[in-house]
């Protein structure tokens, strides 16, 4: 098969050695650029250090406790990996010289960065294919409303979605796995660290075993990697403390026990649609998708007469994996769907660029064709739509018949780009919205914290308040070292949680009473009976111990009676 200058095959399936041509770098750095300006201002505009979501407590949470020596899993219940602990400690080191709310916007502005690299790692992913396949893929996922409003602030997916691009960055050789043994390790390494961070990765990591097949030896290779970027960071931990590793990270998810969230509204998440939309429309978008890449790749194979490239499987097949293990528990959270976008955006690209390239290749002169080696189906020859055209062996005169029609088809595909630019561009502005009023009012606990004295034992059911309020760590000897309060439930609790039985579970009950004990100082968010598994012991001992001094915007804060507030 013969190369092109610009480091692709003809068939389009090597990867080139540069970033590509100066149209997919342009397509790459904008789309990069659109995607940090979005995130950059979602969390720039309600506060640096507004509270804005209840996991960025425990995860960053964990990250501090980590530097101030306590471990995690055994110190205090934690029902995720140490991938993101490990991530946060270097932020959180900024907590012995700035404080806990600094130290947390570090960690926040981190997660925007993260966010915004793994656009860019998308665009590389599938340059080969492209400046349209680079416009469409890394716009979707720039303006995709999970991916955004995930990496406002210290989530898992932004940084799970990072380390499984560059996995797959280093796995595959443009369209196709890489031969190269010391790219399938390192990429195994980045997937498995990815699966320090959330379990969630082992599905790409499966998919792409299988492509490996029947070549044992490169599974095999692969794997090796995937071991060893999870079993290092992770193993210390589990030596540290084995049951309750199980416990908290296996039995917790597992065993989950909880509402259902209907499937139409997971849906809805995962697409990013509205929320004012009904379930039948709902329903039908998400069909109409499904259908739209199945007749995208038939359409592409049967213009270029290649079947799809594993590249192609792996996004399909990944996504279609994800969406089930997001149908398959009961609970959901919206910004989980965060993860399958990348998986989507490129479903839906990859397609569209193959057979944009198949049909700007039929349209070309028959003379022209002839004076190329095989149809490049995977890369665009069209000059707008790959900018390859530059580097491309000479075509020859035109044949008669043909004069002016490739003129007008590069006219014509250049508009498109532009328009699909200007439509990224407006995606993006469109979720800079100003905050709801709700979000504004979430500083008022934090600034009202400060007026506890520093080192006091603050208990309360989301850490990030005492986080914002630099009230998060403590000098009381035996404070209670809990930073997720709902995760304590599940993880003592067998997946139980208030509402469902953690209240009865004795060892639920001790860490609680143990927590509020040590404790001089108590602050209830409005959700807090969804994380507090207040029981008739429990609810004794509280009133009875502590009193109200402030009420602020539905939010309380108690002191213990004798503590002068």
């Amino acid at each position: 098969m013969a190369t092109t200058a610009s480091g692709t095959s003809s068939g389009g399936t090597a990867a080139p050695r540069s970033w590509g041509t100066p149209a997919v770098r342009a397509a790459i750095i904008g789309t990069g650029l659109t995607a940090l300006a979005l995130r950059a201002w979602i969390l720039i505009w309600p506060g640096l250090m507004s509270v804005t979501q209840y996991d960025d407590g425990p995860y960053f949470g964990s990250a501090v406790r980590l530097v101030h020596g306590v471990l995690p899993y055994r110190g205090y219940a934690f029902v995720q990996p140490p991938g993101i602990t490990e991530l946060m400690s270097p932020a959180a080191l900024e907590s012995y010289l700035g404080g806990t709310a600094w130290a947390l916007v570090l960690g926040r502005i981190l997660t925007v960065l993260a966010g915004t690299a793994a656009v860019v790692l998308a665009g590389l992913l599938v340059r080969h294919r492209g400046v349209l396949a680079v416009l469409l893929t890394g716009g979707i996922i720039a303006i995709y409303p999970p991916a955004a409003a995930s990496a406002r602030t210290v989530l898992l997916e932004p940084w799970l979605v990072l380390f499984c691009l560059a996995g797959a960055l280093a796995v595959f050789d443009g369209a196709r796995l890489t031969a190269r043994t010391r790219r399938l390790a390192w990429g195994g390494v980045a997937f498995g660290f990815g699966g320090a961070i959330k379990v969630w990765a082992i599905v790409p990591v499966l998919v792409i075993v299988v492509l490996c097949l029947p070549q044992v030896r490169r599974a095999a290779v692969f794997a090796g990697g995937v071991a060893a970027g999870f079993v290092i960071p992770v193993l210390p931990f589990v030596i540290a403390s084995p049951a309750r590793f199980y416990d908290d990270v296996v039995v917790a998810q597992l065993a989950r026990i909880g509402t259902r969230v209907p499937s139409w509204k997971r849906f809805n998440s995962m697409m990013g649609t509205p929320k004012f939309l009904t379930p039948t429309t709902v329903v039908a978008l998400a069909i109409a998708v499904v259908v739209f890449v199945i007749v995208a790749q038939i359409a592409a194979s049967r213009v270029t007469r290649r079947p799809p490239a594993p590249l192609d499987w792996f996004a399909v097949v990944s996504a279609a994996l994800i969406v089930v293990i997001f149908l398959w528990p009961p609970y959901y959270a919206s910004h989980y769907s965060a993860f399958f976008g990348p998986f989507l955006a490129l479903s839906l690209a990859l397609p569209v660029a193959r057979l944009a390239a198949g049909l700007a290749d039929r349209r070309r002169p028959a003379a022209a064709r002839a004076a190329t080696p095989a149809p490049a189906v995977l890369t665009a020859t069209d000059p707008a739509m790959s900018g390859q055209a530059a580097q491309a062996p000479a075509a020859g005169p035109a044949a008669p018949g043909h004069t002016g029609a490739r003129p007008a088809t590069g006219r014509l595909a250049r508009a498109g780009l532009i328009l699909l630019a200007v439509a990224v561009l407006a995606g993006a502005a469109a979720q800079a919205a100003p905050p709801t009023r709700w979000t504004a009012r979430f500083d008022v606990p934090a600034v009202t914290l400060r007026l506890i004295p520093r080192g006091s034992c603050v208990l309360t059911d989301s850490a990030a308040y005492l986080l914002i309020a630099n009230r998060f760590t403590s000098d009381v000897p035996g404070c209670s070292q809990m930073v997720d309060g709902l995760g304590t439930d599940l993880a003592l609790g067998g997946g139980r949680r208030p509402g469902s039985g953690a209240g009865r579970v004795p060892a639920v009950s001790a860490a609680w009473h143990q927590a509020l004990s040590a404790a001089g100082w108590v602050l209830l968010t409005p959700k807090a009976a969804l994380r507090i598994p207040w029981n008739p012991a429990l609810l004794a001992y509280f009133h009875s111990h502590f009193r109200l001094v402030r009420h602020m915007n539905t939010y309380n804060l108690y002191a213990r009676d004798g503590i002068r507030a």
